[in-house]
């Protein structure tokens, strides 16, 4: 199910912490980078740190800046994004400012957490999400219950942890900040545990007063059924490509991008490409990798229209030539109509030989724009 962008947000020391172990919080950031995290909080549906982060922190998590909250209300939001935190024992603390100031709250957490959370009669909806916490099922409640589309993670280490092992952030906001905590039980922005492999795609660098911001996002496709956030971002690509394609009255218009389990691009193509006029997009991004190349059977392939299972211009269509090419996993983001073959079901084809099929449909009507002329 569609799931709010995601965007974690953190401030850590030269040797990775997040705070040090003193009674008061130490304050990594410049002045002039708590007005950049004013700006984006401004931006964004909704705000979420965990219990930990309320009890150790007692952040307002407030937009400060008047002009900003007036921007925001004549945009037709409220003038405080949503605040959410979340909790699996439901122990919080009533008196804490999260819970008087700014706009609405809300809790997500267990079952039992429910219960609990009730008991203190806070200022906040409370979200039971069953009797474990699973961050796919809260993502989905805040996106189709609340209607939040951009949600901005502030902490604590824990939750930037789950977020980014389970593939669910889709930008990273690092600020470096120029001095060492040193002390082995101060807590740490990251912890231990499988990461989705590869390397992180460099957004953008900033130098901030004395502080560095840094911007990445992920790279690394998801595996099988579950999508991850790169799965996204490299759809989005496929469009793209998709828009670059010499138009037809023939056949569709499709961009594709092959990808590898470490997030490295391996090729890409798109319908007609190089005035080839029946050459179609995975034909032609697969054309241009080494058959015997070992990364394809972990690789994705990420296509704006699923891949045909009939054809007249060529002898395979390109179901079987992912097939063949030993890809187990596409990521599509529109069905194919009738309008050329009646019943094609290029997902089904793949599916009944065990590739695994992720279709996004959030991205169906930028994977059907250049082909509007097609569509009636």
């Amino acid at each position: 199910m569609p799931h709010p962008y995601v965007l974690l947000s953190a401030a850590v020391s030269l040797d990775g912490y997040l705070d040090d172990t003193g009674p008061d919080r130490l304050l990594l950031s410049s002045p002039a980078d708590f007005d950049r995290v004013d700006e984006v909080r401004a931006s964004v549906d909704a705000i979420l740190v965990g219990a930990g982060t309320i009890r150790a922190d007692n952040p307002r998590l407030l937009v400060n800046s008047p002009q900003r909250r007036a921007s925001r209300t004549a945009a037709g939001k409220p003038e405080y994004p949503l605040k959410v935190t979340v909790t699996a024992s439901g122990e919080l603390d009533p008196t804490a400012n999260f819970w008087h100031t700014g706009g609405e709250k809300l809790v997500c957490t267990t079952d039992k957490g429910a219960e609990r959370a009730r008991e203190l009669a806070l200022a906040a909806d409370i979200v039971p999400l069953g009797p474990q916490l699973a961050w796919r099922a809260l993502l989905e409640h805040l996106h189709t219950a609340r209607g939040v589309d951009r949600l901005m993670v502030e902490g604590g280490g824990t939750i930037h942890t789950q977020l980014l092992q389970q593939g669910l952030a889709d930008e990273l906001h690092l600020v470096l900040s120029p001095l060492f905590v040193g002390d082995e039980k101060a807590p740490r922005l990251f912890g231990p545990g499988a990461y989705p492999p590869g390397r992180l795609r460099l957004l953008e660098t900033r130098p901030i007063e004395d502080v560095v911001l840094m911007r990445y996002e992920p790279t690394a496709p998801g595996t099988g059924d579950l999508p991850s956030a790169a799965d996204h971002h490299w759809l989005a690509l496929a469009c793209d490509l998709a828009a670059d394609c010499p138009p037809s009255e023939t056949a569709f218009s499709v961009g594709v991008v092959v990808v590898a389990e470490d997030g490295t691009e391996l090729s890409r193509g798109h319908s007609r490409e190089a005035a080839d006029p029946v050459v179609h997009a995975e034909e032609a991004a697969l054309a241009k990798l080494d058959p015997e190349d070992p990364r394809l059977p972990t690789a994705t392939v990420y296509t704006s229209l699923e891949p045909c299972t009939h054809r007249a211009s060529r002898p395979k269509p390109c179901a079987r030539l992912i097939l063949d090419a030993g890809v187990r996993r596409v990521v599509t983001a529109w069905r194919e109509p009738d309008t050329f073959v009646a019943g094609a079901d290029g997902s089904g084809a793949l599916a009944a030989r065990g590739v695994s099929v992720v279709v996004l449909p959030e991205y169906a009507e930028r994977a059907k724009a250049p082909n509007g002329h097609l569509l009636g």
